[in-house]
């Protein structure tokens, strides 16, 4: 399948690769991959089977062990980096032209979006001056020199979902490479090309075959990548339920893991916030990638003095989303993702309807759609936060207003959840929203937006995950610690 004109998107969409070079797959099965506006297949990639995993898990893993990669300076790997990153710059048309199809984001914001996902390789190729990859220290208990050393986890196995895959393969693959590590990269079968177009860029960049190996697999053979020893570590973005197992998995044989997932994050909208504002914020916000966004505020809390006032803002917003192709430029609003993900969204409405929340606005598919994996955006009012559509994670365009008593109680509805991923407080009074923001079990807590910072760190509270990606924290997470204590400085001794 070709994309702008006759250029093909991808150079080798009927290999995996591996061992620095596109590989015929073991398998002979194919995913296709589906226009999530027009239902129609327009590309395919291999469904790697476990041959072509352990395959790449060989690479990886002979590279790491007997290759240079591991024992280079930072600033050598850096230099691949930057390599990499430009060559991430001429793909970002194809990038974006592809993610929309995939999972139904704007093509506007997608071509936004993914040149600063493409810059954040060159974030880290920064880091690699300032990170302490060595750190004196003072021996507590005998010895005369003592040091920490940050060193390469080993072997990653780096899983992630289809919603942001540009974003996602910058925020695991790059920081891995940085700290010395070698990466088997594993691909949604909705959406695989960003991770294509990662190995065709690395590939022109030069890097050390085996370093990085790509494959495409479900979920069943992707598991070999968790239970496989050679793995040393696994880096995953994806739902609660498949992080538990992995968690569970790696946990059985002590193997290291980050674990992104899921959210059901609350604003907390205070009395002296003007309620066209944040309904404004909010309900633009939520039209991003049609809700398929695992930090999206979608609980909004508010005392009940204000509540119909507030649904009443939300719902005239979501009344005025125009719905339709994502590559029309008049459009505020694509697609779901799949057919799959359009059942699981009109399923919650359902629910939110039969458990008696009160449907506000939208609920459900656009009267004049014919094809496409479309919901209109939904505004549910007098929701109970102890029900389904308050406490699980829908993935899609769906609001829920809760009424509060008072400031006290939306703190304890906010943090009456399994998640803790975002958060965020409106209010004018930057004191007071600092001082809930200290009582919020999130992760990440914003002030009068859905502010979420990777050049700092993201990761959750409970069932929203473990560790942290993005800054020098999400490099932390790809290196070991060792303590290394001397009899007598080594530099002096050689000298």
């Amino acid at each position: 399948m070709t994309l702008m004109g006759d250029a093909p998107v991808l150079a080798r969409p009927d290999s995996i690769y591996y061992a620095g070079a596109w590989q015929p797959p073991n398998s002979s099965e194919f995913f296709e991959v589906k226009d999530s506006t027009t239902e129609e297949s327009f590309l395919s990639v291999p469904a790697a089977d476990r041959n072509d995993i352990d395959r790449a898990i060989r690479s990886a893993r002979s590279t790491f062990d007997e290759g240079s990669w591991a024992s280079l300076q930072p600033h050598e790997r850096a230099t691949y980096l930057e390599a990499v990153a430009d060559a991430l710059d001429e793909r970002c048309e194809a990038m974006a032209s592809h993610w929309p199809r995939e999972t139904g984001i704007l093509h506007t914001h997608a071509r936004a979006m993914v040149p600063g996902y493409v810059d954040v390789w060159r974030q880290y190729a920064r880091l690699a001056d300032s990170f302490e990859f060595r750190k004196m220290v003072t021996p507590t208990n005998g010895g005369a020199f003592g040091q920490i050393v940050r060193e390469p986890v080993g072997v990653v196995g780096a899983i992630i979902p289809w919603n942001v895959p540009p974003m996602m393969v910058a925020h695991k693959v790059a920081p891995a490479l940085l700290a010395g590590c070698t990466v088997i990269l594993k691909a949604s079968p909705e959406a695989p090309t960003a991770a294509y177009l990662a190995a065709e860029a690395a590939h022109a960049a030069g890097l050390p075959a085996g370093v990085l190996n790509v494959v495409t697999a479900d979920r069943d053979v992707s598991e070999t990548l968790v239970t496989d020893p050679r793995v040393d570590k696994i880096t995953f973005t994806g739902s609660t339920a498949a992080g538990q197992r992995i968690g569970m998995l790696m946990g059985s044989r002590i193997g290291r893991c980050t674990l992104e997932l899921g959210g059901k994050s609350a604003a907390l909208v205070l009395d002296d916030y003007d309620l066209e504002t944040a309904a404004d914020t909010l309900a633009n916000r939520q039209c991003v990638l049609s809700g398929q966004v695992c930090a999206a505020l979608t609980r909004i809390i508010i005392q009940s003095d204000r509540h119909d006032d507030m649904v009443d803002a939300l719902a005239a917003h979501f009344d005025r989303v125009r719905i339709g192709d994502p590559f029309d430029a008049n459009v505020d609003m694509g697609p779901l993702a799949s057919k799959q993900q359009l059942d699981r969204v009109k399923s919650y409405i359902a629910t939110g309807s039969r458990e008696g929340a009160r449907i506000a606005s939208g609920g459900g598919v656009p009267a004049d759609v014919e094809r496409g994996y479309f919901i209109e955006p939904t505004v549910f009012a007098n929701v109970d936060n102890s029900s389904t559509i308050a406490q699980e994670e829908i993935f899609g365009p769906v609001l829920s207003v809760i009424p509060a008593r008072d400031e006290r109680d939306a703190i304890s509805l906010a943090n009456a959840s399994d998640y803790g991923l975002n958060a965020s407080v409106f209010s004018h009074d930057t004191e007071r929203a600092y001082r809930i923001a200290r009582q919020l079990r999130s992760g990440t807590v914003g002030h009068n937006a859905q502010r979420t910072d990777f050049g700092i760190a993201f990761g959750g509270f409970k069932q929203s995950g473990l560790g942290r990606e993005g800054g020098a924290e999400g490099l932390m997470s790809y290196l070991e610690t060792k303590t290394i204590i001397l009899n007598a400085d080594p530099a002096q001794v050689n000298g």
